[in-house]
């Protein structure tokens, strides 16, 4: 038997959409043959649409019962289907099967899955690691590097294991387990994690943490407790179905037992089968996701929009969301009598015009912007891992970095009140000097969307909490969320903070929505009710992990989308109420003989045209401000 009822699985599982869109066409056409007759064939035409539209409801009305006694709505339309049928109503059985496969369609074009975010994550994973033993350097693959083993890690390599720096300088992207988009310079003793990326410099590392226990590994296992965790939501038709099925067997018998005429009893199956109350979800989900798509969001999930109604909290990732994500010159500070503000600023931007680091791009890409001028030439330039650049600018030595790069050179850095403020709120200092002596200062910081403070006014406005939730350090944070009004913050977060924090809100009845870009956010994309990702500067991998992507990256018609969820939800209900009633309405027509069962499946169906009007309003449905 079990394997009999996997042939069959498999059998209801071969196709699409395309071949599912073919079936109902050939049944209607077969239905309106069989209803004018107009073809003088052999057999009645709606034999056709049973056939084709009613097999697949009948047997998966069997196998849900057989292996599992799961009592579904295809158990209450497969009685309908055979006792029309047995009596000789065809055309109403075959109008049955067609409603209800075209419910079916409906659904499965909402419920469409593309996961693919874990297999990036495991490419994401080192695949060779350089290893020093006695000298000599060899390459082995990265699961095979021990506790302790030494290991040379070069300019633009992965690093393969999580370890500790023993000699060298450099810059680490860390995007993959912080989020944050600018490098972090790195030194003898300062620790460094598996799967994010050297910049500059070559170094040496020992091994610490290996195989399973290494940042990637652990990414990956996140994501996947997350997804397995994440609960499902269960159409209303089917967990209303045992219900149904009891209170129509039960109104039939009494039917035929007191009627004494079975075609009533037929007729009540036939008006209670939840035809309407099928497409109750499907068609308000898919005129829903018609106006999000309108509104620059791809829903991925046919269920997103439902768990969405529910959200309490909106947790957003700082970097990409709130903020543009890359680093701006904000304030070019002149500390020396000799070089004006503008003077500084020409010869920092001439000297990290030939530079790889983030912020040196940034510098030289905002000043051709606010200038409209080349940087000038600059000579004998030098990077300096860790530290900045060097390099001859107009015959002056100039040296832009961090303030060790002028410690090293002996050059000594004045205090400076505006400075200080600059580094509270989480901003990136560069120190210029000139010839030899300490001239400025350019201020970077990653800057905020025009539209982030409007949409978090909007989100309280319908009763959502923001929160922010930031791999970036606590200053910078806090200064975000106090200009955005934010109240709850976390800084410092890495993918399990994000994910401990979503859990314990979803644990205390609050359900949470994230938002992020970056590889970093796909545990918590995955864990939260709802997951939305950027799709724009998003990575795949945290649009893969995600319910939702922002096709556009504009994140200002977020409230418009939970708005919307709440107003889908609305429709169903109101969709299943009216479906509802209209069947016990007609119950009581077909228990008095005024219905019979092609009648009875017309005015039932009525419903079915009903819900599918009210569903299509929310196509251009907008909240009134």
């Amino acid at each position: 038997m079990k394997i009999f009822m996997k042939r069959l699985e498999h059998f209801l599982e071969i196709g699409g959409v395309k071949k599912d869109i073919a079936l109902l066409a050939v049944s209607g056409l077969a239905l309106i043959i069989s209803i004018f007759k107009l073809l003088p064939l052999p057999f009645d035409a709606a034999w056709i649409a049973i056939l084709l539209c009613g097999t697949p409801i009948v047997l998966e009305a069997i196998i849900g019962l057989v292996t599992s006694f799961d009592i579904k709505a295809d158990v209450l339309v497969s009685l309908a289907l055979v006792a029309s049928i047995c009596i000789g109503e065809n055309f109403a059985a075959g109008e049955v099967a067609f409603i209800m496969q075209l419910g079916a369609l409906l659904e499965d074009l909402t419920v469409a899955k593309a996961r693919a975010g874990i297999e990036k994550l495991v490419h994401l994973t080192p695949q060779t690691a350089r290893v020093l033993k006695n000298g000599a350097e060899t390459m082995v693959p990265a699961e095979k590097v021990q506790v302790g083993d030494l290991l040379r890690v070069l300019p633009g390599e992965s690093i393969p294991v999580d370890g500790v720096i023993l000699s060298g300088q450099t810059s680490v992207n860390q995007a993959v387990m912080t989020g944050e988009s600018l490098p972090v310079d790195k030194k003898t003793g300062d620790e460094v994690s598996s799967g994010t990326v050297n910049q500059f410099g070559t170094f040496e590392m020992k091994a610490t943490k290996v195989g399973e226990d290494s940042s990637i590994q652990r990414m990956i296992r996140l994501v996947q407790s997350a997804d397995a965790e994440k609960a499902k939501i269960v159409r209303l038709a089917d967990r209303l179905a045992t219900w149904i099925v009891v209170i129509a067997l039960t109104a039939a018998a009494f039917t035929w037992i007191f009627s004494g005429e079975i075609i009533r009893a037929v007729t009540v199956l036939v008006v209670f089968c939840p035809c309407a109350l099928v497409l109750a979800t499907p068609t308000a989900i898919m005129a829903a996701i018609g106006n999000a798509t309108k509104h620059g969001f791809l829903v991925r999930e046919g269920d997103a929009l439902e768990r969405l109604a529910t959200v309490k909290k909106v947790a957003f990732d700082k970097t990409g969301t709130l903020t543009y994500g890359s680093p701006t010159v904000v304030a070019v500070k002149s500390l020396s009598e000799e070089f004006s503000q503008e003077e500084i600023y020409a010869f920092t931007a001439a000297a990290e015009q030939f530079s790889e680091h983030p912020l040196g791009k940034a510098i030289v890409s905002c000043y051709k912007q606010e200038t409209n001028q080349t940087p000038a030439q600059a000579i004998g330039f030098q990077m300096l891992p860790g530290r900045g650049v060097s390099a001859m600018v107009n015959d002056q030595a100039i040296l832009a970095g961090n303030r060790e790069l002028l410690a090293e050179n002996h050059i000594a850095l004045s205090s400076n009140t505006d400075m200080d403020d600059f580094l509270k709120q989480g901003c990136t200092v560069i120190y210029v000097a000139i010839g030899g002596e300490y001239a400025g200062y350019i201020v970077l910081s990653d800057t905020i969307r025009p539209e982030s403070a409007a949409i978090i006014d909007n989100l309280e406005k319908i009763d959502i909490q923001a929160v922010l939730l930031t791999g970036d350090h606590k200053n910078a944070a806090q200064n975000i969320a106090n200009q955005l009004h934010i109240k709850e913050v976390y800084a410092n977060c890495l993918p399990e903070d994000k994910l401990r924090y979503i859990g314990s809100s979803q644990s205390a009845n609050h359900p949470v929505c994230m938002i992020g870009d970056g590889i970093n956010d796909a545990p918590a994309l995955k864990k939260a009710v709802v997951g939305i990702a950027m799709g724009g500067i998003g990575s795949d991998i945290a649009v893969d992990a995600a319910d939702i992507a922002l096709v556009d990256d504009e994140i200002r018609e977020l409230p418009h989308l939970i708005s919307l969820s709440k107003r889908m939800m609305a429709a169903i209900k109101i969709n299943i109420l009216f479906s509802m009633g209209l069947n016990f309405l007609a119950i009581a027509l077909a228990i008095t003989g005024i219905l019979n069962p092609i009648v009875g499946a017309l005015v039932h169906n009525a419903g079915s045209v009903f819900v599918i009007i009210h569903s299509a309003l929310l196509l251009n449905w907008r909240k009134k401000k």
